[in-house]
């Protein structure tokens, strides 16, 4: 019997997480059943119970995927010297987001907005989901954070402020902007860009 590559084991286990992910983005991870997957990839249960042994453990795969997805693109953005500006960085960091994970909707909207509000509804009641979410956060916001002192080492940060404090606005930035984008459609990017220039042309400053 031939062997089965870990390409192939790779692209299988792919085509579950995103066939699930879609599921999910529909209609919420209560209202999705494992039926609903295995019809959405189009293969047997075997060929699935395979790799995940049921919702929860597919839940889990997902959060963790979509929250390393997440942290990358910050962290990369962190080891630039110095990072863009947030007039330049949000707006690159949601369209790497985007290309990393382009899966669409019915209609063509962008899934990962709305599995985001999912995942962050369901960590309210799901302990589980919230032990992952929590130390995803962290990795997030201390990806920020060195980009704030990216900015303070370049003098474009006041020594007086707050790294932390403007890691989790920039964390809330992106978080309202995908709530905003799941509840209403797809917002452009340049939108957010525009916002975050006036902003920072308050006062007639950028960052300080």
């Amino acid at each position: 019997m031939a062997r089965v590559s870990q390409e192939h084991l790779d692209a299988r286990r792919r085509q579950i997480l995103d066939g699930a992910a879609l599921c999910f983005a529909r209609n919420g991870f209560h209202a999705t059943s494992m039926q609903d997957v295995l019809k959405e990839v189009d293969l047997s249960a075997g060929a699935v119970y395979r790799y995940f042994s049921g919702k929860d453990e597919l839940i889990g795969a997902i959060v963790t995927e979509a929250l390393e997805t997440v942290g990358e693109v910050f962290n990369g953005a962190a080891r630039e010297t110095p990072p863009p500006l947030p007039d330049v960085l949000m707006p690159r960091v949601l369209a790497e987001m985007r290309e990393r994970r382009p899966l669409l909707l019915e209609g063509g909207e962008w899934m990962f907005p709305r599995l985001l509000v999912q995942v962050w509804t369901e960590t309210l009641r799901n302990e589980q989901l919230a032990a992952l979410l929590g130390p995803g956060f962290d990795r997030i916001r201390d990806a920020w954070r060195e980009v704030a002192e990216s900015y303070r080492r370049a003098g474009l940060l006041s020594e007086d402020v707050d790294a932390d404090t403007l890691a989790r606005v920039m964390v809330a930035v992106v978080q309202g902007f995908a709530v905003q984008t799941a509840l209403f459609g797809d917002i452009p990017e340049e939108t957010l860009r525009a916002g975050l220039r006036a902003l920072m042309s308050l006062g007639g400053s950028q960052l300080g």
